[in-house]
């Protein structure tokens, strides 16, 4: 498969994934502000902080580096032992869920019961729920790597709204059952999303004329559970070993990930309600980011693999794929760029009416408005970082992904130390402020292996930073009139007043958007053409 074929299936990926999130988040974020107004802050704080933390941590240490390793491999390679490996997960959760689950239990505060009832149950359900979901880790990477654009999208998202859907059903009419709700809703969302996947194998594997089913490395649904290879040995021992590299690195990844919740979770250096309060305002924050850049991130890190040889020097590459790949690197850049700078510009002037809209004045009073402003700040650097991570872990060697692990550990030191500082200092802004500086680290770090890597060649995809300055001050005018447009429009003058500070934003975003056309042509172009090969092959498929 040519790297412009590949480059096409991943652009495909990425706008149909986008574009489906898009619809399916809408929905969420809807049922989400209804439910915010039926939950105290301490429930919040318990279900979005203590126990998302502990099925998250679950999935992440038992699944992570395994996905990595096994979204690597090439083309050739024998299916039964990358299965195998991928099983493994399975028991690797049993016993993360176990260990993580009693620590939970027995070592952490635990909240008063006439406040949040059914603690325990709660640990017990979200712990089972993370099991639930690694059964369906075969189907997720056979997915991944036969590029199947839409099935990822709408099972993750299906799953989503539906649990969204019974959680805002039983808050309103079974309010007293507290925890039980939520831990009900989270065991339907992991079991309903392995049998959208189970569901649609079975399908395929089961239609002899489907043109999907003959280009798949597996005959039947027996194939992709475990069985004695023809080689002998259980496992892929070279995906094995890389597998363990990621998993160091993995577990590093998930401190800087999820470190606030951590600090919160084991420090307790906020109360559960103000946990909450902290927790709705970063997923409301982070909405664009799990949208936009989580897809792009994906689709095109499985480009980069395929496309490029791990641990090989760009020289001694085929030149072809080398071009491509910059090409889209330096594309991706300037885009990611651009977005993450129209997320901070308007975020700031935005940030109250937006969390008044969405939860009332629970959100938009005391430090809401500003913890949002500053999460504005850090969607940037998650934008930059989502796009030169995927191609630095893409093309990094094995033994430039361990030392990369050094950097990472020295990292995660850092900002727990960090964050712990800050919030005593400035309170929950201070999660987001390490969390700013980590990220900085992290970007400068792939910064340098992408110099390094196109050193010796002719291409420089790290242009994609630099913007014309025309755009430039076509943002820096756009904060300066939204910014005075807050400050006599937003937010206690009325709604009219509101739909004027809505209105005004609307001009400065056109105008920007219209100065970045004009300015910012070879990235417009990298879109259309994208979008043209998107469009074609879903006509053909």
């Amino acid at each position: 498969m040519g790297s412009q074929e590949v480059l096409g299936q991943a652009a495909r990926l990425a706008s149909s994934g986008l574009l489906l999130q898009v619809l399916f988040r809408l929905i969420t974020f809807v049922l989400n502000a209804f439910i915010l107004r039926f939950l105290s802050k301490e429930i919040v704080g318990i279900v979005n902080v203590r126990l998302t933390l502990l099925y998250s941590t679950t999935i992440f240490l038992a699944r992570e580096a395994f996905r990595r390793a096994c979204l690597s491999g090439g083309a050739q390679r024998d299916w039964s032992q990358t299965f195998n490996l991928l099983w493994l997960t399975v028991p690797l959760g049993v016993f993360w869920s176990l260990l993580l689950g009693w620590v939970w239990l027995h070592l952490l505060e635990v909240p008063d019961p006439n406040v949040v009832p059914h603690y325990g149950t709660g640990v017990v359900v979200f712990g089972l729920s993370a099991v639930v979901e690694l059964l369906g880790e075969p189907f997720w990477v056979l997915a991944q790597t036969q590029m199947f654009v839409k099935l990822k999208v709408i099972a993750e998202s299906l799953s989503v709204i539906l649990k969204s859907v019974l959680t805002a059903f039983l808050v309103l009419w079974l309010p007293h059952w507290g925890l039980y709700i939520f831990s009900l809703a989270q065991l339907f969302y992991t079991a309903l999303l392995v049998l959208c996947y189970v569901t649609y194998f079975t399908k395929l594997l089961g239609s002899s004329e489907s043109t999907k089913q003959r280009a798949l490395p597996v005959s039947r649904m027996t194939d992709l559970l475990p069985s004695i290879t023809r080689s002998g040995a259980f496992v892929n021992w070279k995906e094995a070993k890389l597998t363990w590299s990621f998993f160091k690195q993995s577990f590093l990844k998930q401190i800087l990930t999820e470190g606030e919740r951590y600090i919160m979770t084991f420090l307790n250096v906020l109360n559960f309600g103000d946990q909450g309060v902290y927790d709705i305002v970063n997923n409301l924050g982070s909405l664009v980011a799990r949208l936009i850049f989580q897809p792009i991130e994906e689709s095109f890190y499985i480009f980069f693999a395929k496309v490029l040889e791990r641990g090989k020097d760009a020289t001694l590459q085929k030149q072809e794929d080398v071009a491509v790949a910059a090409a889209v690197l330096e594309s991706l850049l300037k885009l990611a760029l651009l977005a993450g700078l129209t997320i901070t510009i308007f975020g700031f002037a935005y940030s109250q009416l937006a969390l008044d809209i969405y939860g009332g004045a629970m959100l938009s009073s005391g430090s809401g408005p500003v913890l949002l402003r500053s999460y504005c700040l850090y969607v940037l650097l998650l934008a930059i970082n989502g796009v030169t991570e995927c191609f630095t872990f893409a093309a990094m060697s094995k033994e430039e992904v361990d030392r990369y692990n050094f950097t990472m550990l020295a990292l995660s030191s850092s900002f727990l130390v960090l964050s712990y500082l800050l919030t005593q200092w400035c309170g929950s802004v201070g999660f987001i402020l390490a969390n700013c500086f980590n990220m900085g680290i992290r970007i400068t770090q792939s910064l340098c292996f992408i110099h390094r890597y196109y050193r010796k060649s002719p291409h420089r995809p790290l242009a994609g930073l630099y913007l014309s300055p025309a755009l430039l001050g076509a943002f820096v005018l756009s904060g300066g009139i939204t910014g005075v447009s807050e400050v006599f429009l937003c937010c206690e003058q009325g709604w009219l007043a509101r739909l004027a500070h809505v209105a005004v934003g609307a001009f400065c975003l056109g105008m920007t958007f219209g100065t970045a056309f004009l300015t910012e042509t070879k990235l417009i172009h990298f879109v259309r053409t994208q979008l043209r090969v998107s469009r074609l092959a879903d006509k053909t498929s």
